[in-house]
């Protein structure tokens, strides 16, 4: 399985699109195997779930994501997370465990960026 997260350095960036890059995991056996940074390549709309796709992912996690790329994800079999928060490698830990749940938020303006965790 392979996890995406939205991220900010070592945090989970509270808005997918405008992220620093993505924090890639492989797990297997219910433990994380590699760990690498994929720097964002540009926010384009409905090009980062295709981006991600062609990269296996299974799930993405972040803070918070527009309902469009939300249903392109899930159009492209890949689970969204949303409304998570802390560093990313505790979230990935997290969702390991079965403890990491989505909130459903979704970000409806840009211009209110940093409230799209609500």
């Amino acid at each position: 399985m392979k996890i995406a997260i939205a991220s900010e350095e070592k945090y989970v960036s509270g808005h997918f699109g405008h992220c620093e890059g993505f924090t890639i995991y492989e797990v297997s056996d219910n433990r994380i195997s590699s760990k690498e940074f994929t720097p964002n390549p540009g926010h384009r709309p409905g090009y980062l779930p295709v981006f991600l796709k062609e990269r296996d992912i299974d799930v993405i996690i972040s803070g918070g994501m527009g309902e469009t790329a939300q249903q392109l994800f899930n159009e492209n079999g890949i689970e969204v997370i949303v409304g998570a928060q802390g560093l990313c490698d505790d979230m990935v830990q997290k969702y390991i465990n079965g403890e990491l749940k989505s909130t459903g938020s979704i970000c409806r303006e840009h211009q209110h960026e940093g409230h799209c965790n609500d």
